[in-house]
């Protein structure tokens, strides 16, 4: 922890600069903490709105363009688009949640089915430490643009990012009930099937940046290493494609969602919550989305470059450091509307066929690609 804390307060000291800390240190450190939860958090509200939209352009009705708060929608021009353009649907559901009646059930294991909501989003909020969202210069070195620049932090978001799933199973079993508990099991089966592909197909990209890193485990690396070159979705096409398929059922959302399936599981884990606790799970579920996003383009789509061999350039001074914070954010948001037009696209698979995948197809391939990558380097391609 104390490696940890160091990193967080060091992560964007000037190159050179001495071991210890001074108050600028820690205010800069706790600042980029705030900025990156305020970050994930933000992503994780607006898209609870653009599920809502994204969904009613694919299926051909209207969206949310109705719900208002009187004194906003006094404002002239204003209060009128935020209305027809449903965002004030967010302040809506986080006051449903908030206000609404929150019953504690009597058959439930009291400790940790309150703890279990908690547990599901703080992953979330961890993860994001170690996220690149740009890049600056100082001193002729760069610098990224987060909490803290760990030299093995693919390790750690891929491990926060497993710890997820204790939530729901945590969830699933102080219910008490059977059909959470059947939503708990069958998370737990599906984490295991998909973490292995998961870590398997990051391999190649790691093989990769050791070449010119002496820390190929660095979010920061990776994402300097697709600097000015081919970025590893063009490069490793199918362990991009590999990484994206375990990252839907990581994040247990449609076509993967077995664990809230509710065709047969009424509503999965969370069938007992309600009001607060229910929101927990819901801005914990999109969290996730927001961190596998960002670490998806972080891996394989170049990180905060613009394009394929182009990145920004580090004589523009702070308006590099600025785009290069927009372009990671726009990535996300396209991200984002990727996994909702997925969700409202293809159907739900049976939990059968989502561990056949996952064991007779994925696993295989995704060590059959580090195999490959292997054999290409050693042959010195």
């Amino acid at each position: 922890m104390a490696d940890i804390f160091g990193n967080v307060l060091l992560a964007s000291a000037p190159a050179g600069a001495g071991v210890g800390c001074d108050w600028a240190d820690l205010a800069l450190g706790v600042l980029f903490s705030l900025v990156a939860i305020v970050v994930v958090m933000t992503f994780a509200g607006l898209s609870v709105v653009a599920e809502r939209k994204v969904c009613a352009y694919i299926q051909g009705r209207c969206g949310p363009n109705r719900t208002a708060i009187p004194w906003v929608l006094a404002v002239p021009v204003v209060g009128r688009f935020l209305q027809r353009a449903g965002l004030m649907q967010l302040a809506a559901d986080g006051l449903k949640f908030l206000l609404k009646e929150d019953p504690l059930p009597g058959h439930v294991n009291k400790f940790w089915f309150m703890a279990a909501p908690v547990m599901s989003l703080s992953p979330v909020l961890i993860s994001a430490c170690v996220i690149p969202f740009g890049v600056y210069w100082s001193g002729g070195a760069a610098n990224p643009l987060s909490v803290s620049n760990l030299d093995i932090g693919l390790l750690f978001a891929l491990a926060m990012g497993g710890l997820g799933v204790y939530g729901t199973i945590m969830a699933g079993w102080s219910s008490n009930s059977k059909f959470p508990y059947i939503a708990a099991m069958r998370a737990s089966a599906q984490v295991i099937s998909y973490e292995l592909c998961l870590a398997i197909s990051t391999l190649p990209v790691v093989m990769f940046v050791a070449q010119g890193s002496d820390s190929p485990l660095s979010l920061f690396e990776i994402g300097r290493a697709q600097s000015g070159g081919a970025w590893f979705c063009i490069a490793q096409p199918l362990g991009a494609l590999l990484f994206l398929t375990a990252l839907f059922a990581e994040t247990n959302r449609l076509p993967f969602d077995v664990a809230e399936s509710e065709t047969d599981l009424v509503s999965g884990f969370h069938t007992e919550y309600g009001s607060f606790k229910f929101g927990l799970f819901f801005v914990g579920e999109y969290g996730h989305m927001v961190v596998g996003s960002a670490l998806f383009i972080t891996l394989f789509l170049g990180a905060w470059n613009p394009l394929p061999w182009l990145a920004w350039p580090e004589e523009w001074g702070w308006v590099s450091s600025v785009l290069s914070l927009l372009t990671f954010l726009l990535k996300i948001a396209a991200m984002l509307f990727f996994f909702i037009w997925v969700r409202w696209t293809l159907p739900r698979f049976r939990y059968d066929q989502v561990m056949n995948l996952g064991w007779r197809a994925l696993l295989p391939l995704s060590i059959a690609n580090v195999v490959f990558y292997m054999v290409w380097l050693g042959l010195g391609f």
